[in-house]
């Protein structure tokens, strides 16, 4: 569709960006996808690639307070009373910005009953021989404080394999245990010894993951990185900063049709929830600016 998505190219990588959620709706190397991708036209399908903000994650019950006042946004996952992954993906975006392999899509959230202030949002998206970097920059444009979070969403691809053959290397020390109804936070957890340890890489299996982790492990240059094989030998890899602190995993699970077709890895400012419980908010002050970036690459 012409003015709604903007095509990248750089050697052998490949991308598409829509405005759409602000959402990377491809990537490829070669001939391979490295995420899970989605059709040109109609609603973006779980949530694949978008960028979440002002919050990632669910928001229990649409409601919080800030400053003393109360806020309430729109629950769009009924079945478990939560507002999730923001409001950026229910606002309009526009291209800022295209050059060769690079694209800035922007948006803004305006202050009102589930806001504090006017938002402004820019993704940047931009491909090398190094794979996709994507950064999120927001600055609030209001004249109140208001409380930020953010997370990129994508579904990971390590190759043809099912993803229960697909090995995981994920550098985390804790996991953030849930309700199993609505999938709200319980309380930090050890990998050790756990389901979810997969500080060294070993295969997936059954095993359903859809849960907040932290305790990162950063090498010396203040990276970390989930790691993603097939056993054919291909891979993918996403590499984040210390600006997020957090990284989501989901093994892509669905009561009905197709499932575990990508393992979601999303790097978090914060955990699910944070607008309640204010565990690691940004606090963006009138004005302020916050950026984080984030690097997709194949693994051969």
């Amino acid at each position: 569709m012409p003015g709604t998505e903007v095509h990248l190219a750089h050697g052998p990588y490949s991308a598409v960006v829509t405005l759409r959620g602000g959402a990377l709706r491809a990537l490829r190397h070669g001939d391979r996808d490295l995420v899970v991708g989605f059709g040109p036209d109609g609603p973006v399908p779980d949530y694949r690639g978008v960028i979440c903000a002002p919050w990632p994650n669910r928001l229990a019950d649409g409601s919080y307070s800030y400053a003393g006042i109360g806020y309430t946004a729109a629950v769009n996952e009924p079945e478990r009373g939560s507002a999730l992954h923001g409001l950026a993906i229910h606002r309009p975006w526009e291209v800022l910005e295209t050059a060769a392999g690079r694209a800035v899509l922007g948006c803004r959230i305006p202050a009102g009953p589930d806001y504090p202030t006017d938002l402004e949002l820019a993704v940047s998206y931009s491909l090398s021989e190094d794979g996709l970097r994507g950064e999120v920059r927001a600055v609030n444009a209001g004249t109140s404080p208001a409380p930020y979070g953010v997370c990129p969403h994508p579904y990971l691809v390590a190759g043809p394999s099912p993803l229960d053959d697909w090995s995981l290397e994920l550098p985390a020390g804790s996991y953030l245990e849930v309700t199993p109804d609505r999938l709200l936070p319980v309380g930090m957890r050890p990998v050790a010894g756990a389901a979810f340890d997969f500080r060294s890489a070993r295969r997936l299996g059954p095993v359903k993951i859809d849960h907040a982790f932290t305790d990162i492990a950063w090498d010396g240059e203040g990276l970390a990185r989930v790691r993603v094989l097939d056993p054919s030998g291909t891979g993918v890899e996403l590499e984040w900063g210390t600006e997020w602190p957090w990284v989501q995993v989901h093994t892509g699970d669905k009561p009905v049709g197709p499932d575990r077709l990508g393992l979601a890895v999303e790097p978090m400012t914060c955990p699910p929830d944070a607008l309640r419980s204010g565990t690691d908010l940004v606090h963006l002050q009138p004005g302020q600016a916050h950026s984080a970036s984030w690097t997709i690459r194949a693994v051969d």
